[in-house]
């Protein structure tokens, strides 16, 4: 990918490979031999040089193009791969209009990224040198909203077989917990790229992946709607239009605290009695009795009053368990659709 120097220039530099990840985030990899001197510190200067100027002089749309003349010679339709890219697990194609949705929403991530300033640099080598690697941990800690990681991959080889070993260079935990927690400190508006972002951030794959397949089965359910939560703590809430008002069943929170950073599930029984205990209290009790037959999950039987308990979301990790847990809420969003 060609990076120019200046408006509407030709390149001047050419990145080894520009990436786009499920969030919209470009990833730029330059690639050296350990036996290439330049990898000590030249590169350094190398990437920083595409990287600065890439946010300035790339357009949105010079990226698209490029990702359609790639697909072009690959013999594949652009908008289909990158469909499945974004919704992997779909049976089927979208429907066209939600199609055209998820793209556009997924280029307007990739332009607001580069217009501030948050994208991946990866170094990948076969050998990454100490003094690379010193600087790599450096200017991770210390650039934010980037995020700047070396990627060192090692060959094996014996007896007809051949293995590659990676190793993730840069993401200490200092680093990280730097980026996770900076959010804490700001009156932010959360969105889904930033609450999957301080999600990934903490490494806990249990929870991304409960997270994400939560998110995507809310979405696939029009009754139901996604809102965002604004401030230091950041999640969405689950909702439902009643006949009354709109009602939030549950939330999801990436981080509860900088002292208890686990992501969990959360139930909001004060939202709930308003609308259900009027008609029938006894649905609220059986919504525990029914929450509670997934291992791991035990809310007190108070909690229905005006409580809001909540579990690790880690405990619907067992595909079993998060059926079961999803079989719950469309139960009690089919009870307040009958209210």
């Amino acid at each position: 990918m060609e990076v120019p120097s200046e408006e509407d220039g030709y390149g001047r530099w050419f990145v080894d490979h520009l990436f786009l990840d499920q969030d919209g985030i470009p990833t730029i990899v330059e690639v050296k031999r350990s036996c290439d001197t330049r990898i000590r510190r030249e590169v350094v200067g190398q990437m920083l040089d595409y990287a600065s100027h890439a946010v300035v002089y790339w357009s949105i749309e010079k990226i698209i193009t490029q990702f359609e003349a790639n697909c072009q010679i690959r013999g594949l339709e652009p908008n289909t791969l990158l469909s499945h890219f974004l919704v992997p697990d779909r049976p089927t194609l979208f429907d066209l209009i939600e199609d055209d949705i998820q793209i556009s929403n997924f280029w307007q991530s990739v332009k607001d990224n580069l217009q501030t300033g948050k994208i991946r640099l990866v170094f990948v080598a076969d050998k990454i040198p100490s003094e690379l690697q010193q600087i790599i941990e450096f200017l991770n800690r210390q650039m934010n909203p980037a995020e700047v990681i070396g990627v060192e991959i090692k060959k094996f080889e014996g007896q007809n077989l051949k293995v590659l070993i990676p190793r993730v260079i840069g993401q200490t935990t200092a680093a990280r917990d730097k980026k996770l927690y900076r959010a804490l400190r700001e009156d932010i508006q959360w969105n889904a790229s930033l609450f999957f972002e301080k999600l990934e951030a903490k490494q806990n794959t249990d929870e991304v992946w409960v997270a994400r397949k939560l998110y995507d089965w809310i979405e696939n359910h029009q009754h139901l709607q996604i809102r965002w939560s604004q401030g230091k703590l950041g999640g969405f809430y689950l909702t439902q239009q009643s006949n009354v008002k709109e009602v939030k069943l549950m939330a999801v929170w990436a981080i509860t605290s900088i002292n208890n950073p686990t992501a969990t599930v959360q139930i909001c029984f004060p939202e709930l009695n308003q609308i259900i205990s009027k008609q029938d209290n006894t649905k609220c009790l059986e919504l525990i009795q029914r929450l509670n037959e997934i291992p791991g999950i035990a809310i007190p039987i108070n909690a229905v009053n005006n409580k809001y308990p909540s579990f690790p979301i880690s405990q619907l990790k067992d595909e079993k368990a998060l059926h079961l847990f999803l079989e719950i809420i469309n139960w009690i969003t089919k009870e307040i659709e009958a209210m």
